[in-house]
């Protein structure tokens, strides 16, 4: 066979392979054998391998190759990938309808209607395709930046490597009445597809690892999503195809000519994702209701395992103007189904101190096994908790896992009661400092208000120098707990003006050990923005928003200066985040460690910013094109500009794309300058 001869053979296998593929691990409908569908891929690899250079990405045959990797590359999201805010009862899910209709007119009460899917319990990753061909696949990370893992999401039959032909897609479309995706879609090759989902591993595959483990004498894993995220992040693509994992679709980023939820999963199917048939629209809570508790009962039948369902406002353009809150939109949720449960007895309720003063009552529990896991600790959360559960030392109580992680006390059996039991009393001092617990008013957390509290001072500096803050290796507690008892060290600044001589004198310490721990300290004197505004312990402010933070200001004084209002409009930090970042930057005991930290400090340079929109307030409004409302959004902040929700005279730009709300209307009286999504972007190109 020449070499012409060879690549038609080769184009038409690939077409063939890909078409049983698809039958096989998207639609489970098998045409062929699978002893067949091997003896062609077979055939096509002895090809390649006799034609190397007729490999191309797309090729079944690369699912699996490469050299193991010695780590995973960051990768930046196109839009934050966000998570869900939980739902365990009726009434959890009536007050959600509730918040979220004071946010709308009582004209848009009428067109809610939501679309409901099962809530896998897997890997969320993004898939990102460019002239139809998988380019990056990633795990979700923190929202923003995730790992770049595309080596091993390869090895997953149900993820297509290439797009199905622009004329398949548009065919199917017109089959589909869905004639606005027609127009919206374009070219194959003009065109950049983001599609989510949700990597996961089937129950039998689950059963089937196990055995495998158990014949090597290896522990169980504890459950199956455990497999799934392992694999998927495993250096070897060998061991990840060895796990025969799945891949379930179910969102897709950026306008298709989509009006709902429910036609993004009809695009996701019709592009050659895998979404699962059981998905539904129901025009109201009660159907919602009604899907959960089918599946609730069914979910034993499921080849996989899932946690609950998840409720979605289906009309797109309600779901936009909802927004965000925290993490999470205020258009979707999580309706979690019971937890997973056992009894077990209170032997003792303790109290524990965080970095932040907040006391938390911890229920210490004769140990008990729930999905596998040993539990012998289950948070209380507050006084308010207790109370509520009416909760009592020596009590036998039902202990469940919330979304099958955390440890949950669910209910008292107040029937198995012997008269032994002892309430449990709030205490009203600090079990530290001996200080006066406080708590503010509209705040359910007791609080050690004492700034010089020993062990508030201890978990500050472990959370100073953890993983993701300084991540001062080799300086773990007992090191730091000793500094401090010694008071060699008063606030972390300190820590950086610590001599190995210091260090020496005191019990354990050698020279050798007292020169690693000099050197692990001075080895982090530069450190990146986003590290350190999470390093500093700001009460609400995890990794997520110090990178948020760092990536719209840039700066550590713009931060400083920012006031309540505009922190807020920063699309993922609330009013009580704002709050607390606002509160910190004002307290000049923060800015009087601050500063001294920074004379100890080198802050690294962030991605150069330019500031040509510096000043500027902009409102977004109506579906753009070219890119989502959120990359749209990033972009003016990269530029120095700021995002508004509310229109006023104080704005300076509307941009408008196609259908704009009320706001666009609202503008125009003001007199407030318009642009359209062209004259939007050209403002880029000019830069």
């Amino acid at each position: 066979m020449n070499k012409t001869e060879a690549k038609n053979r080769i184009e038409k296998l690939r077409v063939l392979i890909n078409k049983h593929r698809y039958f096989y691990h998207v639609l489970d409908e098998a045409k062929i054998s699978s002893e067949a569908l091997d003896s062609l891929k077979k055939e096509l690899f002895d090809l390649e391998m006799e034609f190397p250079e007729l490999i191309s990405a797309d090729s079944p045959t690369q699912r699996i190759g490469g050299e193991p990797l010695k780590f995973f590359k960051k990768t930046e999201h196109p839009a934050p990938m966000l998570s869900f805010n939980d739902a365990f009862n009726e009434k959890d899910l009536n007050d959600w309808l509730e918040r979220i209709k004071k946010l709308l007119n009582p004209s848009d009460w009428k067109k809610i209607d939501f679309f409901c899917e099962l809530k896998f319990d897997g890997l969320a990753i993004e898939l990102i395709y460019e002239k139809g061909l998988l380019k990056i696949g990633s795990t979700r990370g923190n929202g923003l930046i995730g790992e770049d893992v595309t080596q091993n999401l390869k090895t997953i039959e149900s993820i297509p490597l290439k797009i199905k032909e622009t004329e398949e897609i548009l065919e199917d479309f017109k089959k589909e009445g869905m004639i606005d995706c027609c127009k919206k879609f374009k070219d194959l090759k003009e065109t950049r597809i983001v599609v989510r989902g949700e990597a996961l591993i089937t129950k039998k595959d689950f059963e089937r690892i196990n055995k495998e483990r158990e014949k090597e004498g290896l522990v169980f894993y504890s459950n199956p999503r455990n497999i799934a995220a392992g694999s998927i992040r495993q250096l070897d693509p060998q061991i990840t195809a060895s796990r025969k994992l799945d891949f379930y679709g179910y969102d897709i980023i950026g306008d298709f000519g989509q009006k709902n939820h429910e036609q993004e999963h009809k695009i996701l199917k019709i592009l050659g994702f895998k979404t699962h048939p059981n998905n539904k629209c129901c025009k109201d809570l009660k159907e919602v209701f009604a899907f959960r508790e089918f599946w609730s009962k069914k979910r034993n039948e499921l080849p996989f395992e899932i946690d609950g369902i998840v409720a979605t406002v289906n009309d797109n353009e309600i779901f936009e103007r909802l927004g965000i809150v925290g993490k999470a939109p205020r258009g979707a949720i999580a309706y979690k189904f019971p937890l997973k449960q056992a009894t077990t007895k209170i032997k003792d309720i303790i109290v524990q101190l965080g970095r932040t003063g907040a006391i938390t009552p911890v229920a210490i529990l004769e140990p008990v096994q729930i999905s596998g896991v040993t539990i012998s600790r289950a948070t209380l959360h507050n006084e308010d908790e207790i109370k509520k559960l009416g909760v009592k030392i020596k009590d036998t109580v039902i202990v469940g896992r919330a979304g099958d992680v955390i440890p949950q006390i669910v209910e008292a059996l107040k029937e198995l009661r012997t008269g032994k039991e002892i309430d449990f009393k709030m205490p009203k001092f600090c079990p530290s400092c001996n200080g006066k617990l406080k708590k503010k008013e509209n705040e359910v957390v007791w609080r050690c208000p004492n700034k010089n509290c020993f062990e508030i001072k201890k978990k500050e500096f472990h959370h100073f120098v953890s993983r993701k803050a300084f991540d001062m290796r080799g300086i773990g507690p007992k090191i730091l707990d000793k500094l401090l008892e010694e008071n060699l060290i008063n606030d972390p600044a300190d820590l950086f003006q610590l001599k190995e001589g210091d260090l020496i004198p005191l019990e354990r310490f050698g020279k050798k050990s007292a020169e690693n721990v000099i050197n692990s300290i001075n080895g982090k004197r530069k450190i990146s923005l986003e590290r350190l505004i999470y390093s500093l312990g700001i009460r609400n402010v995890g990794e997520e928003t110090a990178l948020v933070l760092s990536s719209i200001y840039g700066g550590l004084n713009r931060i400083k200066s920012a006031s309540k209002q505009e922190l807020e409009e920063i699309h993922d930090i609330g009013p009580v985040v704002a709050e607390s970042i606002y509160s910190w930057f004002k307290d000049d005991k923060n800015i009087k460690f601050l500063n001294k930290l920074l004379k100890e400090i080198e802050i690294k340079k962030t991605e150069k910013r330019n500031n040509f929109l510096s000043g500027k307030t902009f409102i977004l409004t109506g579906t753009l094109t070219a890119m989502s409302r959120e990359e749209a959004k990033n972009k003016i902040r990269r530029l120095g500009g700021k995002i508004s929700s509310n229109v006023s005279q104080n704005i300076d730009f509307v941009i408008a794309g196609e259908n704009p709300g009320s706001k666009f209307e609202r503008a125009k009286q003001l007199g407030i300058k318009i642009l359209n999504e062209k004259q939007f972007l050209e403002i880029f190109k000019r830069l």
